[in-house]
């Protein structure tokens, strides 16, 4: 099992527009083959701040994620809301 967690902080006027987009790709991104589970964090402390978790079957369901249309489309649409760079992780469960 892979855990992947990514850190994004959007301009505060680009909040809504991504919970916009993330709620329209959602179930897309459940559906991929290899996702177990999705969610999204919001920080208690700095609300344009948002965490997806994600957990995925392996390394090679997570890349293959990566390089479909569907996450180019949605990267692309996510990367010009982004105040800071994006803090991307992958952890194994041990």
């Amino acid at each position: 099992m892979l855990i992947r967690t990514v850190r994004m902080t959007f301009a505060p006027a680009h909040q809504e527009r991504f919970l916009t987009l993330f709620g329209g790709v959602r179930e897309k991104i459940q559906a991929q083959d290899g996702c177990e589970h999705l969610a999204l964090w919001r920080d208690a402390r700095y609300p344009n701040v948002f965490t997806t978790y994600s957990l995925w079957r392996d390394e090679d369901a997570l890349n293959a994620y990566r390089h479909s249309d569907l996450f180019k489309a949605t990267w692309a649409e996510t990367k010009p809301l982004f105040a800071a760079p994006p803090e991307a992780r992958s952890q194994h469960e041990v």
